[in-house]
């Protein structure tokens, strides 16, 4: 037995084929039929019982060989042996972890290696696994974690490593296979539900129901065969997502090739150009910058700067090992995403590209890629779209219950009879027992989710794990990132203050040179096709300044005359809350002096500053009470006499001058508020995970309401404490106001993590349900909010970016990325309509404009462009349909958190559909089962024809139930997390007593009019009878009673009568059930093989139906009043 070290994957063990003989299931059932034919041929049994043995053991036999299709497990138990290393076995049994994809048998694949030695290797979920010692395996490693040295001394891969790395890794493909139709049919109809149903239509056809069983089986292989349409869909629309091969120019054998990118491995040296296609593998960036569009992966639509990790004098950025947690942000481009602009290195010493283009070192290729993992999370993460298969399971086993009691009556009380047919009595047993699966099962519970996940993808929010929908409707805590996903990123510069004595406000131009100097360099800005990129925030503040940043990082202010020249950034660090840029400023004699220019989060500053001013702290928590966003600047001479390749963050990052703090308006995005607030009023917990600062954070929690009153956990000298956001009230560490909201900041909850309230317990694990504010932590931190409160039982939602959120998002049973740049709200139809027009409309010009050369008219026609390629930019910002994010399981294509609304209603309506398909189902089966019990011992037994209307009218009314649309306003009662619930068990044992009771108690009346016979032949030809027709119209009644009693609607979703289609067929059954029970039209009883009823009993049998429907709907209503939703639970 070994294991991985994989993410993937839980365990593996080794394996070898059996002989054919001692597979379970050859051996044991040769000696089993061997056992039969003695049975057969020495006693005096009847052919009948002979039979049935038969059966059971050929049933058995079938059961078994479907087992070995069905689980993996059981395959490996009947047809191999299992051994301890994989050195001696053929195959390797995986066990991925949970919600990664199914257990699979793996063949081990060996090859003799040039030293003698044998390599093994398995294939899993597209990834290469191999074995070094015969024991474990492990992922085939790839260069991410060697020393940077090694990829700066790099000459690229000479033929003898090519030949290695090709046998390594094997090709950079992504090759995505697609099933034929035929394939994925028969692996949906060998699906265990699928078979049973066959099974059932089998029995139904040997009790002569032959319009019944082709209807049922058609209705079956219709659905499959849809579903199987939707899948191939989807497959293709993944597969869009690879792309052909490419010609690059790639460093081999010391000297340029030209190379298809298919053929790239890990330890080429590639040029890396601006291009149309994506980048086809996972890139360390060597030399020279790029600027890449990574929305595809991450939904995150502003372009990025990569930069080397050499710099342009030829040392490393780094000292140490390549980590990719820590550098791949800023130097790593990813497979699948746009490089949008590059610049080659100017140093002469470095290697140069026939092209151009910036050097690369790839790091990963293929399914190991990121756009391959995300590739691999759509493929894998769920295998089929079903509600929860454990909650099925044990309600077939509580159904299961009453059929086997029901079955033992009919197998007692018949074979009191000796010349009864053991072969009828057998095969009507079955039936009973497969009647508490009803055929609609499988489709209902697939229809559910599928429905939900098109209403989904229609409001433009796309899921790679449908398995998730259901949980959304469970959610007890909504978190939420505040920058970008609560507030608008689009913030204002409201002024600069803290320069003097007082705390007022300055406008930009009332503010020293010095100040304007680090706004205008300390950013991340870059040109690209002659339009400013970057941050957001960043350009907000340089266009309200009287300085231009140029091409070459140059920042010149034209009224003064003055430009400074950016040499080398220190990027934003989230972990660091801090980012500094060197520059250069030239004098008259053309020398130069270098300035660090820093900024960042107040409190990270201030421990930086040669000299704190007296009103430091007061002044930036005065604004950031406000609610605005703080930022302090700082900068220092580093002199004329500087190396700028030696200078170190953490030497240039101290005795720093202050310049000040700018100050931003954080507005909140138009829906938030509302969003919010349906949230809270729906019985849900809002919590905001923020990474800037807590006082910020706190106004913004009580604009949107999240919070009223809140208390902050700050350290003093004497320890820590809480106390509100302006200091006014105080409270000791363990004796807080439990009136009070909590806010935790990243230290403070280092703090409480790290401090025990019980022997098992942190202090955080104590208070966490209390918090309603994390600030200033980092994306580990958030990741480790959402892991704690799951560990306390509450299902969580988190909302954020796809990029500094990554961690939480995955870890929430609820995450969804927002694109931060993206409309808030869809846009109307006729403004959709319009574009698209325009860009019509501009093309043709275009095409006009291409064959006249006249100046006038070119000059037209590059304007014509520049609008075409905005137009084209609107609709880019956007997920399509394939380009989910690696991020999250839900991805919104808009940036408001009213995504959140829509996917909670979408959740709440799945869960509330497949809870009323239970009770409905449950209520239908005990009918079914009654009827072929107890009263198949009176001769009660339906026409072919009226078992092919039933299943038509009642097939009807639960593919309406399926399409039930949610309520726009979510509403303050939840629904049941699950089936087992007091609700939903009494409602159904006490609306069964009462359907058993009217059927009871007609069928009495019957025998009152139409005595019982003395003997009954049960395999006699049918024949309409008093009983049999108001045994059926009974049935049907009932089971449309159940419909419409049991549909739960408002506050969840759309009423009975809001459901047009629900309403219409159920009241269209309504009305001919009552034709046939009046005999209003006696040749529709005659062709369904019904009697028109005596009048005595007409008026009996309708005010018998019409009590036990105002009674069940009572039952129900009342049980729903008092027990019918769940409560929220309390935090705290």
């Amino acid at each position: 037995m070994g294991t991985t070290v994989s993410d993937d994957v839980q365990k593996i063990t080794f394996h070898n084929h059996r002989p054919l003989l001692s597979h379970f299931y050859v051996g044991p059932f040769l000696f089993l039929y061997t056992l039969w034919a003695a049975f057969a041929f020495q006693t005096e049994h009847s052919i009948e019982v002979i039979s049935i043995a038969l059966a059971a053991c050929g049933i058995l036999h079938v059961l078994c060989g479907l087992f070995c299709v069905w689980s993996v497990e059981w395959k490996t138990l009947c047809m191999y042996s299992t051994i301890p290393d994989a050195l001696n076995a053929t195959l390797a049994k995986v066990v991925p972890t949970k919600n990664n994809g199914s257990t699979v048998l793996c063949p081990i694949n060996k090859r003799s290696k040039s030293d003698g030695s044998e390599e093994l290797w398995i294939d899993f979920q597209q990834t290469k696994y191999h074995c070094l010692d015969g024991k474990f395996f492990h992922p085939v490693p790839f260069p991410v974690n060697s020393p940077l040295q090694d990829y700066i001394g790099t000459k690229g891969l000479g033929s003898d490593q090519i030949k290695e790395a090709e046998t390594t890794w094997g090709s950079n493909e992504m090759r995505i296979v697609l099933p034929t139709f035929q394939e994925l049919f028969v692996e949906r109809a060998t699906a265990p539900f699928f078979v049973f149903q066959v099974f059932c239509v089998g029995l139904w056809c040997l009790d002569e129901y032959w319009y019944y069983s082709l209807f049922t089986l058609g209705m079956l292989a219709m659905f499959e065969a849809t579903v199987v349409k939707q899948q191939m869909k989807s497959m293709s629309e993944i597969k869009k997502m690879t792309q052909e091969p490419y010609i690059m120019n790639v460093y081999r054998n010391k000297r340029w090739e030209k190379v298809k990118s298919n053929q790239l491995y890990p330890g080429d040296l590639v040029s890396l150009t601006r291009r149309s296609e994506t980048v086809p593998a996972d890139l360390l960036l060597l030399h020279g910058q790029c600027v890449v569009d990574e929305s595809m992966l991450t939904g995150e639509s502003v372009p990025l700067m990569k930069e080397a990790v050499v710099s342009e004098d030829g040392s490393c950025c780094y000292q140490g090992n390549l980590d990719l947690d820590a550098h791949s942000r800023l130097h790593v481009v990813f497979g699948g995403t746009k490089v949008i602009q590059h610049t080659a290195a100017t140093n002469k010493q470095f290697l140069k590209s026939p092209d151009g283009g910036s050097l690369a070192y790839v790091l990963r290729t293929g399914f190991n890629t990121a756009q391959g993992k995300l590739l691999r999370t759509i493929m894998y993460s769920v295998q089929r779209v079903t509600a929860n298969n454990f909650e099925t399971f044990m309600f077939i086993l509580f159904l299961l219950q009453f059929a086997i009691a029901a079955s033992a009556y009919v197998w007692i009380e018949g074979s009191k009879d000796p010349d009864r047919n053991r072969y009828k009595l057998f095969l009507e047993c079955t039936l009973i027992l497969t009647s508490v699966v009803p055929p609609e099962l499988p489709i209902e519970l697939s229809l559910a989710v599928n429905s939900s996940l098109l209403s989904l993808i229609k409001m433009g929010i796309y899921c790679t794990e449908p398995f998730r929908i259901p949980f959304a409707g469970k959610v007890h805590v909504c978190c939420f990132d505040k920058t970008g996903t609560l507030t608008s990123d689009k913030l204002e510069l409201t002024g600069v203050c803290g320069l003097s004595d007082k705390s007022d406000l300055m406008q930009i131009n009332e503010v020293p040179i010095e100040t304007c100097q680090v706004l205008a360099t300390c950013h991340s800005l870059m040109h690209v096709e002659d339009k400013l990129i970057g941050d957001p925030i960043e350009k907000a503040t340089l266009s309200v300044l009287p300085w231009t940043l140029t091409k070459g990082d140059v920042v010149m202010c034209r009224s003064l005359k003055q430009s400074l020249k950016i040499q080398k950034r220190f990027h934003f660090n989230s972990t660091l809350k801090r980012m500094s840029v060197i520059v250069s400023k030239q004098d008259a004699a053309y020398n130069c002096e270098y300035f660090i220019m820093t900024k960042g989060a107040p409190e990270v500053i201030r421990n930086m500053l040669k000299e704190v001013p007296v009103n430091y702290d007061s002044t930036h928590k005065q604004y950031t009470l406000q609610g605005g966003r703080v930022i302090a600047l700082a900068r220092k001479s580093l002199g004329k006499e500087v190396t700028v390749r030696d200078v170190l963050r953490e030497e240039a990052e101290n005795d720093l001058e202050f310049c000040g703090f700018v100050v931003f308006s954080t507005p909140l995005k138009k829906e938030s508020k509302s969003a919010v607030a349906m949230l809270k009023e729906s019985s849900h917990y809002v919590v905001m995970i923020t990474g800037d600062s807590p006082l910020t954070a706190c106004y913004v929690a009580n604009q949107l309401r999240i919070t009223k009153k809140i208390l902050i956990l700050t350290d003093h000298e004497d320890g820590w404490r809480w106390e509100t956001p302006d200091g006014a009230v105080t409270f000791p560490l363990h004796q807080e106001d439990k009136s009070y909201s909590l806010c935790l900041t990243g230290p403070g909850m280092n703090f409480c993590v790290n401090t025990p309230a019980t022997k098992k317990r942190s202090l955080f694990d104590e208070i966490v349900t209390r918090v309603l504010v994390f600030a200033r932590v980092t994306p580990k931190q958030k990741e480790e909010v959402i892991t704690t409160l799951k560990s306390q039982g509450l299902v969580t939602v988190m909302c954020g970016d796809g990029t500094n959120d990554v961690g939480a998002l995955k870890h929430a049973d609820v995450g969804v990325a927002i694109i931060s740049n993206a409309p808030e709200v869809r846009p109307e139809k006729k403004v959709l309509q319009e574009k698209q027009s325009m860009k019509t409309t501009i093309m043709q010009q275009l095409a006009q404009a291409k064959g006249d050369r006249k100046s006038s008219v070119l000059e037209r026609q590059k304007m014509l462009e520049e609008k075409l390629k905005e137009l084209q930019a609107e609709e880019d910002t956007l997920v399509k349909l394939g380009d989910a994010s690696i991020a999250s399981p839900f991805t919104s294509k808009y940036s408001s958190v009213k995504c959140i609304c829509n996917i909670i209603r979408q959740g709440r309506c799945t869960l509330v559909t497949t809870l009323q398909m239970f009770k409905i189902l449950a209520l239908n089966a005990l009918i079914i089962a009654y009827c072929q019990s107890a009263l198949y011992l009176d001769g009660v037994k339906f026409s072919d024809g009226q078992a092919t209307l039933q299943g038509l009218l009642l097939a009807g009314c639960f593919l309406f139930i399926s399409r039930s649309k949610p309520l726009d306003k979510l509403s303050k009662a939840r629904p049941h997390a699950n089936i087992f619930n007091t609700y939903t068990i009494l409602t159904v044992v006490l609306q069964f007593c009462v359907h058993l009771y009217t059927i009871i108690r007609l069928v009495d009346k019957c025998h009152e009019l139409e005595p019982r016979r003395p003997s009954i032949d049960l395999e006699a030809e049918f024949a309409p009878s008093l009983l049999n027709s108001i045994v059926y119209i009974v049935s049907v009644t009932l089971q449309l009673n159940t419909f419409v009693i049991n549909y739960r609607g408002h506050p969840y979703m759309e009423s009975l009568r809001e459901n047009k289609p629900l309403c219409y067929s159920s009241v269209f059954t309504a009305t001919f059930m009552a034709i046939l029970t009046f005999g209003i039209a006696p040749e529709i009883n005659k062709e369904f093989s019904l009697l028109v009823l005596p009048d005595p009993i007409q008026n009996e049998v309708f005010i018998a139906l019409l009590l036990d429907s105002v009674l069940t709907f009572l039952i129900d209503r009342v049980l729903l009043f008092i027990c019918g939703d769940a409560k929220l639970k309390p935090l705290y």
